[in-house]
């Protein structure tokens, strides 16, 4: 008790620093930012929405084009890295949207279709994140991380539902940075940070499309996201939760992530409908 108060006021000093996240400014990637506004107070994402609720509630049917990269900053990353962050980004959405949705693999001229871009990527700082794990052995505090300020890393997407006609129903922009003092694990991959955060991220998709009226579904077999892999991997788990508890750090390929695909032409589009 004693070496967790003595702690307590360096804590609280890094707390002022791990603030809540400002909005990403809009990229040009949407068809429409109209009426895009908060949907309510959020704690540690800064979320921006808005939805037709009569058109939107027509769509049952939607198909999930693949996430597409448009941070120009990117060029930093590696190749992996950029089709795993992007593959994860798919992964999510795709499990969220298909609680409140029946999710074609093929595009359908009479289904929704989802475009989502990552608009921007904060590395995550290598050297940050292994002090941040030589730290974590000594922090009194039970289920708190603390990360050296400066090298966490972040996740901005923007995403829309756009309707058989080609006119946008839906939007979300959302973006988060990883808390100097929070859950967000420190890693040595660049994208560690923003793989942590497709999971929130993907829940504020789903949200934002279905709307508080929609009713959840039981998800359809076979699993329309299989082929992003397996919703729940308990060996993955395990195995990810134990690497974790010896290192202290997140490590991407223990969790079994994969890589996106490569898009073709056909199945997604730079650039907004018209």
């Amino acid at each position: 008790m004693k070496k967790a108060a003595t702690f307590l006021p360096v804590l609280g000093a890094l707390t002022l620093a791990a603030c809540q996240t400002s909005p990403h400014p809009p990229s040009g990637y949407l068809a429409s930012y109209d009426g895009i506004a908060p949907p309510g107070r959020s704690l540690r994402a800064a979320v921006n929405q808005r939805r037709d609720e009569t058109a939107a509630r027509e769509i049952s049917r939607v198909y999930i084009a693949p996430a597409t990269l448009t941070d120009p900053d990117a060029d930093e990353l590696s190749e992996k890295d950029r089709a795993l962050l992007l593959g994860e980004v798919d992964r999510r959405i795709c499990f969220a949207v298909s609680r409140w949705f029946t999710v074609i693999e093929a595009p359908d001229p009479d289904a929704g279709t989802i475009r989502t871009a990552v608009v921007d990527i904060r590395p995550t700082g290598r050297l940050g994140s292994a002090a941040s794990a030589a730290l974590g052995f000594v922090n009194p505090i039970p289920l708190t991380t603390i990360r050296v300020p400066l090298t966490t890393g972040g996740l901005a997407v923007e995403s829309e539902l756009i309707g058989p006609d080609g006119a946008q129903l839906a939007a979300v922009t959302w973006a988060r940075d990883a808390n100097v003092v929070g859950r967000d694990d420190p890693s040595l991959s660049r994208v560690g940070d923003a793989l942590q955060m497709t999971e929130p991220m993907g829940r504020a998709v789903g949200r934002a499309f279905a709307g508080p009226e929609r009713e959840s579904r039981e998800i359809a077999e076979p699993d329309p996201c299989r082929r992003f892999g397996p919703r729940r991997n308990a060996t993955r788990w395990v195995a990810s939760q134990l690497v974790g508890q010896a290192s202290g750090l997140y490590v991407p390929e223990v969790s079994g992530l994969t890589p996106q695909a490569a898009a073709t032409p056909d199945m997604v589009s730079a650039t907004p409908p018209q």
